[in-house]
C-alpha cells in the first residue's frame, strides 16, 4: 500500500516536523526540504535494473516496513494526500489526457522533468516515461497536440503485447481439428482436451484449453448491434395472437369452446388492445383488427403483422406475399401493411411484451372465473384490459392511457365513414324450393320464387349475404352460422305461403266460406284434441274434407258434419263414411218411391222359354 501510494507522490503543502520518536532519519533531514533530499539520496542507492520496477522501488520500503503506521506522522505523505487515506492507489490508471498534454506544452518549452510533476501533480517517474515514449513517437509535439485525446491515449498507452506462448501454438495448430471433431455427435470438449493433453503433455490444463476454445468462437461470431426502437406517434400498430387460448361454456349445450385472442399494441404509448375471436380464420382475424382500429378510435399508418396465414399467404424476409382480404382492408381503411421478418422477434417486441403481459394481467385473473357466451368472456377482457392501460406505469407519472390521449391519438388518421367487412364470393344455384346454398356455413337463403333454376352469385361477409343474378341484386339476408333455411316472405309463392300459414284459423276460415256446419266440424276438432297433440295432425284432414265438399251435394255434407261433430268423429274417412251412408240411404228411399218393375212386352221371353 505504501509502495502504491509512493507512485503518485506529490507535495503542495508543508508537513509538520516529525516529533523524532523513532529514529528514521538524521537530524540535520528532519525538515521538509531535508526529508524530501534524503528521500532522494536513498532512492539513488537503488540498483539500475530495479528502477523499472517501480517510481519508488521496494528497496527504499524495507526502511519504513519496521516502523508502526501510527507511529509515522508521514503517513498522510505516503498516501497522497487525504482521499487516499488508508487506500492503494490502483496500479495501471491511465493518466488523463489534458495532463499528457500539458507535459508535452512544458517539455516543449524547457521545463524540467522535475518541475514537470510538480506542476501537473505527476511523479516524477512516471513524467519521465512520457517523455521516453516521446522519443519514440514518429510524430512531434506539435502534431501530440493537435489530435483528439483517444489517439493520444493509443500513442501511449498501446495495451499489453501480443499474446505469445509455445503452448497456445500448440493449441491454434490443432483447434481446426478440435472444431472439425465437435460437430459430430456425442464429441465432447472433454475428449477433444484429452486428446489435446495427449499430444501435447505440457499443454494448457482443462480450464485454459476450454478458455481459449471459448475465446476461438467468440472471435469467429461477426460483431452485430441493435438498433434501438424509436417510434412516432400513430405511425405503427403491432397485431399478433396469443399463443394460449381462453374458453367459455356454451349454455344450450354444456361443452367447453376455446377462442382465440387477438392483441395489439401502439408501440409510442405501449397502448394494449386485446379481443376473443372464434378462431385464427381470416375473416375472425380481420374482425379482431377492425374492432381494435374503431376501438382506439382512429387508424395508424402501418400495421406490422406477424407471418399468420390469416395474414400473410406467404412469408418472405423481403417481399411476403400479404392476404387479398388484408390488403383489401388497409385500402378502406388507408394503412400500409408491412409483416414482421421471419426469425426476428425484435421487429415486434412490444407486441410479444404485450401478450406476455395480456397472460399476466388477464388469463391469470380469470383462472377461477367461468363465462357462458363469447360477449361476456369479451366484457371480462376488455374491462381488465382497460384497467391495465389505466394503471400508472412504473417510473412514470402517467399512465399508457393518458399517455395515449395526450401525445398520440390525435396523431392517428380518422376512421372511413363505412365500416369494412371481409367479403367472400361463391357461385350457386336456385333449388326447386327457390334457396341458395351458403355450403360454407351449409344454411339456406330464399330468393324470389320466379328465380328458381337460375345461376346466382353471392358476395357474404361476416355479416350479410347478398345474392345477385345478371348482375342485379335480388335477396339480402342477415348471415347466419350453421344449418337452417332463413327466408323473407315475399319470396314465397302462394302455395307456399298457404302452406306455411297453416293454423287452426286459416282452416276455420275457409270452411266459413263453404260450409258453416264444416266451420262447427273444425272449431270442435281443435278444440277437443288430445293433450300433447299438436294441430299439424290435423291439418291433413282438413285439406282432404275441403276437398270432398268440393264433390258432395250440400244438404248431404252438411248433414254428414253435423253427425260426425255429434260423435266426435274427426277424420276425413269417417266424414266420407258418413256421406256415403247417406247417399246409399236416399237411393233406397227413391227405389221405394218408384216402380222399378218393367211393363210387359211382347218380346219379353217368359218363363217357358227356360225350360
Amino acid at each position: 500500500m505504501v509502495q502504491n501510494a509512493l507512485k503518485s507522490l506529490s507535495i503542495h503543502q508543508p508537513i509538520s516536523v516529525w516529533d523524532g520518536s523513532v529514529s528514521l532519519f538524521p537530524e540535520h533531514c528532519r525538515s521538509h526540504s531535508g526529508i524530501l533530499d534524503h528521500l532522494a539520496v536513498l532512492y539513488s542507492k537503488i540498483p539500475e535494473h530495479a528502477h523499472s520496477v517501480g517510481e519508488l522501488k521496494p528497496l527504499l520500503f524495507n526502511i519504513f516496513r519496521s516502523i508502526p503506521v501510527h507511529y509515522f506522522y508521514l503517513w498522510d505523505y505516503l498516501c497522497v494526500r487525504d482521499k487516499l487515506r488508508y487506500k492503494g492507489v490502483m496500479a495501471g490508471v491511465i493518466t488523463d489526457m489534458s495532463k499528457i498534454k500539458q507535459v508535452l506544452i512544458m517539455h516543449k518549452n524547457g521545463i524540467s522533468n522535475r518541475q514537470i510533476a510538480k506542476a501537473v501533480d505527476l511523479n516524477k517517474c512516471t513524467v519521465n516515461e512520457y517523455i521516453r515514449k516521446l522519443s519514440r513517437e514518429p510524430l512531434t509535439i506539435d502534431e501530440l497536440l493537435n489530435i483528439p485525446d483517444p489517439e493520444l491515449e493509443r500513442c501511449f498507452f498501446q495495451g499489453n503485447p501480443a499474446y505469445t506462448d509455445e503452448r497456445m501454438n500448440d493449441f491454434l495448430n490443432m483447434l481446426p481439428y478440435i472444431k472439425e471433431q465437435l460437430t459430430i455427435k456425442h464429441v465432447t470438449r472433454f475428449l477433444m482436451w484429452e486428446e489435446y493433453i495427449k499430444r501435447h503433455p505440457d499443454g494448457y490444463g482443462k480450464s485454459q484449453f476450454f478458455y481459449h476454445l471459448k475465446q476461438s468462437d467468440i472471435a469467429e461470431k461477426s460483431p452485430s448491434s441493435v438498433l434501438s426502437n424509436h417510434y412516432e406517434a400513430g405511425q405503427y400498430l403491432f397485431i399478433d395472437f396469443a399463443g394460449d387460448t381462453l374458453s367459455y361454456i356454451d349454455s344450450e349445450s354444456g361443452e367447453g369452446i376455446k377462442c382465440q385472442v387477438f392483441v395489439a399494441s401502439l408501440p409510442y404509448t405501449d397502448f394494449g388492445y386485446a379481443l376473443c375471436v372464434p378462431s385464427q380464420r381470416v375473416e375472425d382475424f380481420l374482425f379482431g383488427l377492425r374492432m381494435c382500429i374503431e376501438s382506439i378510435g382512429g387508424v395508424p399508418k402501418i400495421v406490422v403483422p406477424d407471418n399468420l396465414k390469416s395474414g400473410v399467404i406467404k412469408a418472405d424476409r423481403y417481399e411476403p406475399h400479404i392476404n387479398k382480404a388484408l390488403e383489401d382492408m388497409g385500402n378502406h381503411y388507408g394503412f400500409a401493411l408491412v409483416p414482421a421478418r421471419v426469425c426476428h422477434p425484435k421487429d415486434k417486441s412490444l407486441v410479444e411484451s404485450s401478450v406476455r403481459r395480456v397472460y399476466n394481467r388477464v388469463y391469470a385473473k380469470l383462472r377461477h372465473s367461468t363465462f357462458f357466451s363469447l360477449v361476456d368472456l369479451n366484457k371480462a377482457v376488455t374491462d381488465l384490459i382497460q384497467a391495465y392501460n389505466q394503471r400508472r406505469m412504473q417510473q412514470r407519472p402517467y399512465s399508457r392511457q393518458e399517455h395515449f390521449y395526450a401525445s398520440e391519438k390525435d396523431k392517428l388518421a380518422p376512421l372511413p365513414e363505412n365500416i369494412y367487412e371481409m367479403k367472400f364470393y361463391a357461385d350457386v344455384k336456385v333449388n326447386l324450393s327457390g334457396e341458395v346454398l351458403l355450403s360454407r356455413d351449409f344454411h339456406y337463403y330464399s330468393v324470389p320464387y320466379t328465380l328458381i333454376g337460375r345461376r346466382a352469385k353471392l358476395i357474404y361477409t361476416r355479416s350479410i349475404v347478398q345474392i345477385f343474378i345478371d348482375n342485379k341484386s335480388v335477396a339480402t339476408h342477415t348471415r347466419t352460422i350453421g344449418f337452417g333455411h332463413t327466408s323473407i316472405r315475399a319470396h314465397l309463392s302462394p302455395n307456399t305461403l298457404a302452406y306455411t300459414d297453416r293454423s287452426p284459423e286459416y282452416y276455420c276460415e275457409r270452411a266459413k266460406k263453404v260450409s258453416s256446419a264444416l266451420e262447427a266440424l273444425f272449431q270442435t276438432m281443435f278444440m277437443n284434441r288430445a293433450i300433447g297433440v299438436v294441430f299439424e295432425i290435423y291439418y291433413r284432414s282438413c285439406e282432404k274434407m275441403l276437398k270432398i265438399q268440393q264433390n258432395t251435394k250440400p244438404d248431404v255434407f252438411n248433414q254428414a258434419c253435423n253427425i260426425c261433430r255429434d260423435n266426435h268423429m274427426f277424420k276425413a274417412e269417417s266424414l266420407n263414411g258418413v256421406i256415403q251412408s247417406l247417399q246409399t240411404n236416399c237411393l233406397m228411399e227413391e227405389a221405394e218411391c218408384t216402380d222399378i218393375h218393367p211393363k210387359n212386352n211382347e218380346n219379353t221371353r217368359g218363363a217357358s222359354q227356360y225350360k
